[in-house]
């Protein structure tokens, strides 16, 4: 079943997947500045049923030092699935890489655990 059609996903902007993007990583192709135009959420009833995580929405890229804020969907997502996401977007270096990269902000443990 592919994330399009299963109930507990949904996207950033409430929207279908792109063509040919039901089974990507992101719902929506990249934009210039190499951050999708979607991304995969967990739905709003899989996120209402609670959080094995904090609900933290920045995070430090280790590499760059940089600090990206994200959606409340997206942070609520990691905070009910801790390795729902691979990558993470870094609005500095303007790409995606792997979460263990990262570091939550402020308490500093990495992304995705």
């Amino acid at each position: 079943m592919s994330k399009a059609s299963d109930p507990r996903y949904s996207t950033t902007d409430s929207q279908p997947p792109a063509p040919g993007l039901e089974n990507a990583s992101a719902p929506q192709p990249a934009k210039d500045n190499g951050q999708h135009g979607a991304y995969w959420v967990l739905s709003a009833e899989e996120r209402a049923k609670g959080f094995v995580r904090p609900v933290r929405r920045s995070y430090k890229h280790r590499t760059c030092g940089s600090v990206t804020t994200m959606s409340l969907a997206i942070a609520e997502t990691y905070a009910r699935e801790p390795d729902f996401y691979g990558a993470t977007f870094c609005v500095a270096c303007g790409g995606h890489f792997l979460v263990h990269e990262f570091a939550w902000e402020p308490d500093g443990g990495v992304l995705g655990s």
